[in-house]
């Protein structure tokens, strides 16, 4: 079974993923933390970093297969002991960002090829996504990146 560690600081973001985890590829149990010591001793799958996250201090002692987090927390890189990461935000540079934002909805882009954690490609690619008035942008796009990781339905996948 997958283990998917959600580290946010209450912002919905595990809300969000646990809502599309009937569509992945792979079984999963999501963890819930504020804190790098909340994942202490487990063996993540993934780790989802939220736009809010805060409290580094114990990152270095995190180890994950993949980690996803915003593009402005690519420091954390430094010191967290991950084989993949893959950074989302509104930066050019950013592998998971917007290709237009509106008040009703944004559009994800995926700018670069990634293996999913079940091993398949997925190649660069942009979809809608539906924004409600409560939720974060950024924190609906990071769970577009953990749908992409789990290996999820897209809406241009056959």
């Amino acid at each position: 079974m997958t283990l998917i560690g959600i580290w946010e600081r209450d912002d919905g973001l595990a809300d969000l993923v646990e809502a599309n985890r009937e569509s992945w590829a792979l079984p999963a149990r999501v963890v819930r933390g504020s804190h790098p010591a909340d994942f202490s001793g487990l063996a993540l799958d993934l780790l989802a970093v939220s736009p809010r996250a805060v409290g580094w201090a114990g990152a270095g002692n995190l180890a994950c297969r993949a980690a996803l987090l915003p593009g402005a927390a690519a420091p954390l890189l430094r010191v967290l002991r991950c084989d993949a990461a893959v950074t989302y935000g509104p930066a050019p540079r950013d592998d998971l960002t917007f290709s237009s934002l509106s008040d009703h909805g944004v559009v994800a882009a995926l700018q670069r090829g990634l293996v999913t954690l079940d091993g398949r490609a997925a190649e660069p690619q942009e979809w809608p996504l539906a924004l409600s008035p409560d939720t974060s942008p950024l924190a609906l796009l990071a769970a577009a990146g953990v749908q992409v990781l789990m290996g999820g339905i897209l809406p241009n996948e056959n």
